[in-house]
């Protein structure tokens, strides 16, 4: 149901195409649709009963805003470059790069072959992607070595050791003619494009030879390529004669889910697949027009030359987008494919129910056990802070992030405290690191997290509820992480008057809150050890008379270790620029300190 401000503003809606982006109660978009209507997409939100992803979304919504366009078209272009640009939360979001490489013959004077991870408009030739790398590895070595081009950095004034190998044609000492490259490049693409049999007929001669001479070494080398070539060049299914480079999608839709599969036809044959799985909010045509469109904007890959879609799709937007002929197979081997590619999406979705059924108690229904013990809306995402140090030496804080009750942990940071003096004090610790975190946040204009976790008590929190108020005008949820005399997650810190909120130590929601405490504490004291590791050796070298600054670095660069460098020898030592005097100084200073340690050590 909605309430009376989102009622009186679905009533001045368009009747026009356009984008909307819906809020939740702190100003965060949330989600971000397309419409050919506005007016009756935005309403339909809010006007029928929904289950799932499109529930949840709706009860957090509690503001929206429209963008009107001119065309469906422009709404469309709209819609990709304002999820990329707010990543919303109930979006489906692509991520950069494929993953598998591709052969390129370089666009220059003297072309070379190599591996890369990246398509650039440069005009060079593209082939693959490939789903085998090191099989792609070993098809570009075999290349070079049948079908050489330039091995070398360029013209040196006598030849390259690729040259007197037979891998590379002169560019080092010789100017050659372009029409040496473009035979030699012709033949190359020949090969990539799958006419391999004039190849492996040669190779099959070498290996019987070898074989019969007895060079089995040198047999089971060639066995080797020619297996090389046929994972990476050769067909695994053929499609037809037809060697148009094609992507064809298809999906399976149920219970709000979406499962997608996309097969890569090149070189006549299905190369590779991908398949992905979201929960979805808008229909399954919108969520696949969207995905579609997100895959060609956001990753390095090469438009193919066709893509096939099932029925249903808007093909003719698609199509004028991405600048290629978008079509829907009726028949044939094509429209096999595409059937396939339903069923591999039905099968995948089914077993990712099985799943989820095992998992979400303990994820997103765990965070709305904790939400809701503290009478707060749904949440998703929670940082959440602890200190270390050692008798107040080498002071760090360090911060984890769990999203929807999941460590994210490319989220995690590390933070050397810099302007403490009195190392063990909490709250000036916990003050200088929720001002550099949030501060950061609000310039880079990031969205905040639903919740600031601290591990300690009240002092940790008023430290942490005085910067976000009084000095960021931020206001975000502040839980104190508290535990018993036996070191153990006891319960919660919330409200106004820092009241206690005991969870069931039975429940899941009480087990995510052990695991958050645990998590962020792990991750302080591996970075506070690494830290105070780091400066003890620091300090053992900075007493040893003509180790300065630069000395040291090289040492601790070269060995990481004290033990390590007083296994050196002097001429080790000597060998990284440390005058021999010092050299010297350094080895028996480290290996007095050692025996010293090691008779210490039987008192």
């Amino acid at each position: 149901m909605a309430s009376e401000y989102l009622e009186h503003k679905l009533a001045l809606l368009p009747d026009k195409p356009g984008c909307y982006l819906m809020k939740n109660i702190n100003g965060q978009i949330i989600y971000v649709g397309k419409a050919k209507n506005l007016k009756n997409r935005v309403r339909s939100y809010f006007k029928s009963s929904h289950t799932g992803k499109v529930a949840k979304m709706v009860s957090e919504v509690a503001d929206f805003e429209t963008i009107i366009t001119s065309t469906n078209k422009e709404s469309f272009l709209l819609e990709i470059t304002l999820i990329q640009k707010h990543q919303p939360y109930f979006n489906i979001k692509l991520k950069r790069g494929t993953g598998y490489p591709y052969i390129k013959i370089t666009n220059e004077r003297d072309p070379q072959t190599e591996i890369t991870g990246k398509i650039k408009k440069d005009g060079a030739y593209y082939f693959g992607p490939y789903p085998n790398v090191y099989a792609a590895e070993e098809t570009l070595h075999f290349i070079q070595k049948i079908y050489p081009l330039r091995r070398c950095h360029g013209y040196q004034g006598r030849p390259c050791l690729y040259y007197h190998m037979g891998q590379c044609l002169g560019a080092c000492f010789k100017k050659l003619p372009q029409e040496e490259y473009d035979k030699q490049i012709r033949r190359i693409k020949s090969f990539l494009n799958g006419n391999t049999a004039a190849v492996k007929k040669q190779l099959t001669a070498r290996m019987e030879k070898a074989a019969a001479a007895l060079e089995y070494e040198r047999a089971a080398e060639i066995r080797d390529q020619l297996h090389y070539i046929e994972v990476t060049v050769e067909k695994q299914k053929i499609i037809s004669n037809d060697k148009t480079p094609r992507d064809l999608f298809n999906f399976y839709m149920d219970k709000g889910w979406l499962s997608i599969q996309v097969f890569f036809i090149r070189q006549a044959r299905l190369m590779k697949r991908e398949k992905r799985l979201f929960p979805i909010v808008d229909t399954a045509v919108e969520e696949m027009t969207s995905f579609i469109l997100q895959f060609y904007n956001r990753r390095n890959n090469i438009l193919p030359k066709e893509i096939l879609l099932p029925a249903g799709l808007p093909n003719k937007e698609i199509s004028e987008i991405l600048g290629v002929p978008v079509r829907t197979p009726e028949r044939g081997e094509k429209r096999d494919l595409m059937d396939m590619a339903a069923e591999n999406a039905r099968l995948t979705l089914d077993e990712k129910f099985r799943l989820l059924e095992m998992d979400q108690s303990k994820t997103t229904g765990a965070m709305k056990e904790i939400t809701d013990a503290l009478g707060l809306p749904p949440a998703h995402k929670i940082e959440a802070f602890d200190h270390s140090h050692i008798q107040g030496v080498d002071p760090v804080s360090a911060m984890v992030v769990f999203v929807d009750g999941e460590p994210a942990k490319k989220l995690y940071r590390k933070y050397k405290l810099q302007t403490v003096i009195d190392h063990a004090d909490e709250a000036a610790s916990t003050r200088e690191v929720i001002r550099r975190r949030y501060s950061r946040l609000l310039k880079e204009g990031k969205p905040m997290p639903d919740m600031i976790f601290m591990d300690g008590g009240e002092i940790q929190m008023n430290a942490v509820k005085d910067v976000l108020e009084n000095e960021l005008g931020l206001d975000i949820p502040v839980v104190g992480m508290v535990k018993n005399d036996k070191h153990k997650t006891a319960d919660l810190l919330f409200g106004d008057q820092d009241q206690h909120v005991n969870l069931d130590p039975r429940s899941q929601g009480f087990y995510l809150v052990q695991r958050i405490q645990d998590e962020v504490h792990r991750f302080a004291i591996t970075f506070h050890r690494r830290v105070h590791t780091r400066h003890s050796l620091s300090s053992r070298l900075d007493e040893i008379k003509g180790v300065g600054p630069r000395t040291r670095t090289k040492l601790l660069k070269q060995y990481g270790s004290i033990s390590k460098i007083a296994q050196a020898s002097v001429d080790d030592i000597h060998a990284l620029g440390i005058n021999r005097p010092t050299a010297q100084l350094i080895k028996i200073s480290l290996q007095k300190n050692a025996k010293v340690a090691k008779g210490s050590s039987h008192d």
